[in-house]
């Protein structure tokens, strides 16, 4: 009894060792590939991906001077009012990774839209290349609201004036970041903003970071203010 008792601890001794030193190798070798992938990467082995949008082809990475700090523009922390990470039920919030892929999927899929909810000033002086601008002020009047939701969201204007919903394209959004109101008033607090006005919640995609997390992350940007 009690030698079983003891070879069963020899053996859980040992297992810890294997499974100690497995862990330290995979942390060293993970380390060593890191230092010698000398670029910044979007994900890990990936520097850059080409890509066309809305006729405009751009080079997305980021930036690769590793002493590069984040730009003026962004750089103060007393902007806004910080932004609930769920906008309504159903609308999904995403992050950099997965608004990539929204934007790699739109170079053949017309059924997506990526989109810059904020006024024009904005949108002109930086903004994600590759976005179209639908400024959020649109929606506080109805007519201007269902023109937007009509030329860039896929919504069918019927000959009775009642809006179809059908074929609305998946509409990836986002402002200046998560402490700005621009895109939480496009979707649900302006007088018709599209959750009120009956737009699909699970076509809504809210890239909450906005420009202030694409910019502190260092990704391609473009506008008169771009480095």
């Amino acid at each position: 009894m009690d030698m079983n008792i003891n070879l069963k601890g020899k053996n859980m001794s040992l297992l810890k060792k294997i499974l100690t030193t497995s862990m330290l190798t995979l942390f060293c070798f993970s380390y060593s590939q890191a230092e010698s992938d000398n670029y910044v990467p979007i994900v890990p082995g990936v520097k850059s991906v080409e890509i066309t949008l809305n006729n405009e082809t751009f080079t997305l990475s980021r930036v690769q001077d590793k002493k590069n700090k984040i730009i003026d523009l962004y750089s103060y922390t007393s902007f806004g009012v910080p932004q609930p990470m769920i906008l309504a039920k159903g609308v999904e919030t995403i992050g950099e990774i997965e608004l990539i892929d929204y934007m790699k999927k739109a170079q053949t899929d017309s059924s997506i839209a990526i989109i810059d909810t904020r006024t024009p000033g904005w949108y002109v002086r930086l903004r994600i290349p590759g976005a179209v601008n639908v400024p959020y002020t649109n929606f506080n009047y109805k007519d201007d609201a269902i023109d937007m939701m009509e030329d860039y969201m896929g919504v069918i204007v019927k000959s009775d004036g009642t809006l179809d919903f059908s074929k609305v394209k998946t509409v990836v959004l986002y402002c200046n970041g998560y402490w700005c109101g621009q895109t939480p008033t496009m979707v649900k607090y302006a007088k018709y903003s599209l959750i009120k006005i009956g737009f699909p919640a699970e076509k809504i995609k809210y890239y909450r970071g906005g420009m202030q997390a694409w910019t502190s992350l260092g990704f391609t940007v473009t506008g008169d203010a771009a480095k």
